[in-house]
């Protein structure tokens, strides 16, 4: 590493820009400036100093503001992109149902392509989490890069510095002294300053007073905040961290819960309640014309079993009871650290289709014939001679296509069979194709047919598993980033440098990061009590200087004009 020498006699790092010791400025550009960059006291920055090797590129793209910002900005317009369409969380999708499928029917081919793009579940995206993944480096290498030269710099900042460093400084004065009026005026300083709790440092002929420094690490515990936040963001992908499932469960069925191992969900009944007009009218102001069917309570009564730890999957010949719930909206049930919540139903599903095998001149019934839509038999025996095998099932009939039977999807939404009927009579058997209110004979007419009866129906609960691990993180980071803020913006760093010359004259300068209006209170208070030496904000010097500056040019230009 090259040194810089100042002019008091100390090495300086590489990319220093204001001495260490004295605070002289050593670059071209600081020695141009009219006041002094204290961004970061004038220290050397590593990424403003080195861009040789890879890392050090490497380095100084992640390092800069301008990218960070950048990284910010495609992640928020990801993310507001992500709301065209409902998330997948959010979207009903019918139990073995594709998701791609799903979108695709209500959406078209924008819902395919939202699909295929990851934006159905964009926090879960693998080019979300690479983009929050660069966002986290970049905040931690911004910090790194300028947090800890701050860190060092503010923790061995001299108290005598060099008379340059104070008349760059944007508050400034100078008078004319007594050593005697000197050494009073800096007793009377130090007893004003520490009335206004500052920490105060005096060497021969030079005071320093501090306060305010935490201020300075306001942004930098932001940043920690936004780590730990981004953290929690990204452990949601690691498994057992974070669950959020859809388990659809029938009236009477037993379920392993997904995402929740080992446990099983027995739904015993499905209660949808609404209204009456009589308390819709009370409850929602609404007239005796405009009253409709609103919902007043759904909910799934339940049983949660815990199968033995080494019970084989899908066994559930002895499970043990762990509690019983009535799982309702914004109730739901509860058990090491999971929650299930009531968030869909489906009311009358079909469960079960009666048929009779009847003589079609006679009406006869031969016997009946029980077909349960979810799990449906081969064959099924009518009376002594007779059966009926079940050759085809489509449990969501959606028409034919090149003559074949379609379904739509694996529900019983629109049931439809192909029969094989035998009886005594026909030994070799009769096909019928039966859908609903659509019964084909293919092979011409058929002398039985199968007669519908009556249907069963039952209720389905649309149930959310949920767990979160990441939920503590996230609200620490929070809590963190808002702590820094609220440093950074009702704290500020302010300084005040007092310097005894060779020639007998008071030097006085002062410095803040922020609001130098309550610094100014403080300067003209310690400056009437201890008779220091009158100051001028030399940035509104400069700025009236640009001002003339510019009224003369302006007035230049006008010359001409009227030449």
């Amino acid at each position: 590493m090259k040194k810089i020498l100042c002019v008091c006699g100390h090495e300086n790092p590489e990319g220093t820009t204001l001495c260490e010791k004295c605070g002289s400025p050593l670059s071209e550009e600081e020695k141009g400036r009219k006041l002094a960059d204290m961004r970061y006291e004038g220290t050397a920055i590593r990424s403003k100093t080195y861009n040789k090797t890879i890392i050090d590129k490497i380095w100084n793209f992640f390092s800069s503001v301008k990218v960070g910002v950048s990284i910010i900005i495609i992640t928020l317009v990801a993310a507001a992109i992500g709301t065209f369409l409902p998330q997948v969380i959010y979207v009903s999708v019918p139990e073995n149902a594709d998701v791609k499928e799903t979108y695709a029917d209500a959406y078209g081919i924008f819902g395919t392509i939202y699909y295929n793009l990851g934006l159905t579940d964009i926090y879960g995206s693998w080019w979300f989490q690479v983009l929050i993944g660069m966002l986290a480096i970049s905040i931690i290498v911004a910090s790194l890069d300028r947090g800890i030269p701050l860190y060092k710099s503010l923790k061995n900042q001299r108290v005598k510095r060099h008379e340059n460093f104070l008349k760059r400084q944007r508050i400034y004065g100078a008078g004319e002294m007594t050593a005697a009026e000197v050494d009073n005026a800096f007793d009377l300083t130090e007893e004003k300053m520490k009335e206004m709790k500052y920490n105060i440092r005096r060497e021969e002929g030079a005071l320093l007073a501090e306060k305010g420094r935490f201020a300075r690490w306001g942004p930098y515990i932001n940043h920690v905040g936004l780590i730990i936040f981004l953290f929690g963001v990204m452990l949601r992908l690691m498994p057992g961290f974070y669950i959020d499932k859809t388990l659809w469960i029938r009236e009477g069925e037993t379920m392993a819960i997904p995402g929740m191992e080992g446990y099983y969900l027995e739904s015993e009944k499905f209660v949808f309640e609404t209204y009456s007009e009589d308390e819709q009218k009370e409850e929602f102001n609404q007239s005796k014309k405009a009253v409709n069917a609103v919902a007043k309570n759904y909910q799934s009564d339940v049983k949660l079993f815990k199968a033995p730890d080494d019970a084989v999957p899908g066994d559930t010949s002895n499970l043990t009871e762990v509690k019983e719930k009535a799982i309702k909206v914004n109730d739901p049930l509860k058990h090491d650290g999971y929650a299930l919540y009531q968030m869909d139903f489906r009311l009358n599903e079909l469960k079960t289709m009666h048929f009779n095998l009847t003589d079609k001149k006679t009406e006869k019934s031969l016997g009946a014939v029980a077909i349960d839509l979810t799990n449906p038999e081969k064959e099924y025996k009518v009376g002594k001679d007779s059966k009926v095998v079940l050759k085809k099932y489509y449990p969501d009939f959606a028409g034919f296509e090149d003559g074949e039977p379609q379904t739509a999807s694996p529900l019983p939404n629109n049931p439809a069979f192909i029969f094989e009927m035998y009886t005594p009579e026909t030994p070799k058997g009769e096909t019928s194709f039966v859908a609903i209110k659509q019964p084909i004979e293919p092979f011409g007419e058929n002398k039985y047919a199968m007669k519908f009866s009556s249907v069963d129906t039952r209720n389905v609960s649309g149930l959310t598993v949920r767990k979160d691990k990441t939920l503590m993180i996230l609200m620490l980071g929070g809590i963190i980033f808002m702590l820094g803020v609220t440093i950074g913006s009702y704290w500020s760093h302010r300084r005040l440098w007092l310097l005894k010359t060779k020639d007998g004259r008071l030097l006085m300068a002062s410095h803040t990061n922020k609001n130098w209006f309550s610094m100014k209170k403080d300067l003209d208070a310690v400056t009437e009590y201890a008779h220091l030496p009158a100051y001028v904000d030399q940035y509104d010097e400069d700025q009236k200087a640009e001002e003339e500056e510019k009224k003369l040019k302006d007035k230049e230009k006008e010359g001409d004009n009227t030449l």
